[in-house]
């Protein structure tokens, strides 16, 4: 059993899974590793936006997987995944795996579709593909009604981020991971 599991955060693109990945992890002088940015760079790409637009879809989850073998390789590290990654072929197989063997512990940082898009708004998507055609705001809504439960059913914990500012956010998760 690992002392020290790494910490798997999961959620949908603007839920804090980097900005909170990355302050967690320097708190505790852990490893931060993003997938949406390991993942491009191992298929020779500039961006997630760039490997989906000239690999397509099929082959960004296939690298998306290769890159999460290799981020998991590193144990004790803070590990933000890209939104689809569970949805890649083997990945949930990979994280659920990593669980049973106390490897990982599985945060799935969840909001609400108005938060999210809200988030989003002031964010730079250009690195975001659409994932459905739709421009990424508009996409949300299905995108969480066909994840959640996905993510609800790998999460060893979940944390409501929506309407929190990154500090609030930063405390509800070092609670629910018990640091």
């Amino acid at each position: 059993m690992a002392s020290d599991p790494t910490v798997i955060l999961i959620g949908l693109r603007g839920s804090g899974k980097t900005t909170l990945g990355r302050a967690f992890a320097a708190e505790g002088a852990r490893t931060f590793t993003d997938l949406d940015e390991l993942t491009p760079r191992m298929m020779g790409r500039a961006s997630v936006a760039e490997a989906w637009q000239k690999d397509g879809e099929e082959a960004f989850r296939l690298g998306e997987c290769r890159a999460l073998v290799k981020a998991l390789a590193t144990p004790g590290q803070v590990l933000a995944l890209g939104g689809g990654t569970p949805t890649a072929p083997g990945a949930k197989e990979l994280l659920v795996a990593q669980q049973r063997e106390a490897r990982a512990v599985i945060v799935y940082l969840r909001a609400d579709a108005d938060a999210l898009r809200a988030r989003l708004a002031k964010a730079d998507n250009a690195h975001r593909p659409s994932l459905t055609g739709s421009g990424v705001l508009d996409e949300v809504e299905g995108l969480l009604a066909r994840r959640d439960p996905m993510y609800l059913a790998l999460a060893d914990e979940v944390v409501e981020v929506g309407g929190l500012s990154e500090s609030e956010a930063l405390v509800m998760l070092r609670t629910a991971l018990g640091s």
